[in-house]
């Protein structure tokens, strides 16, 4: 990183911190007054994102991490986390094409293929789904994700038939 994005970085990283440590509402009175100094931070933006996420205020969430792709537009983990945002708030369309967009910068990476998977997986894509589910699978990620994405790929192969909603309700 050259000397101004080590700035910016530094910046971040308390409100970043936080956030790891669980303390959301904290984090994200600390990022919002670093975007406020530093209204060029693309960190503090995409940190602040990740923190709306946690707390499921989508709308919020999809504003910050646009505003970092604003700031740099090759933002992978800002694309990912506007993918991710996107996904959850249904519109399926827009996440796809953002996941494409980090695909053409990143075609190897574990969150673009994870988020690729998790599209295809929700549009009833089942080859495209299960392409992208294996390659992130084979880049060994934590032990609660694998198996999230194992019982996918098992529903994809049909050896699980997921639950109607009739049989969840009982």
């Amino acid at each position: 990183m050259s000397g101004r994005d080590d700035d910016k970085w530094d910046a971040a990283q308390e409100g970043a911190e936080l956030l790891r440590e669980g303390s959301v509402d904290d984090a994200i009175a600390e990022l919002e007054r670093v975007c406020l100094e530093q209204p060029d931070n693309e960190y503090a933006f995409y940190f602040l994102g990740n923190a709306h996420f946690e707390k499921h205020s989508f709308d919020k969430a999809l504003k910050a991490f646009v505003a970092a792709l604003e700031k740099k537009p090759d933002y992978l983990g800002a694309m990912v986390g506007a993918g991710q945002t996107l996904r959850l708030m249904g519109r399926t369309e827009q996440a796809l094409r953002m996941a494409r967009q980090a695909l053409a910068r990143a075609k190897d990476d574990p969150d673009v293929c994870y988020l690729l998977g998790l599209l295809h997986f929700q549009r009833g894509e089942a080859a495209a789904a299960r392409q992208f589910l294996e390659r992130f699978l084979a880049s060994g990620p934590e032990v609660e994700v694998a198996m999230e994405v194992e019982g996918m790929l098992q529903v994809l192969g049909g050896e699980v038939v997921p639950l109607s909603s009739d049989e969840d309700a009982n």
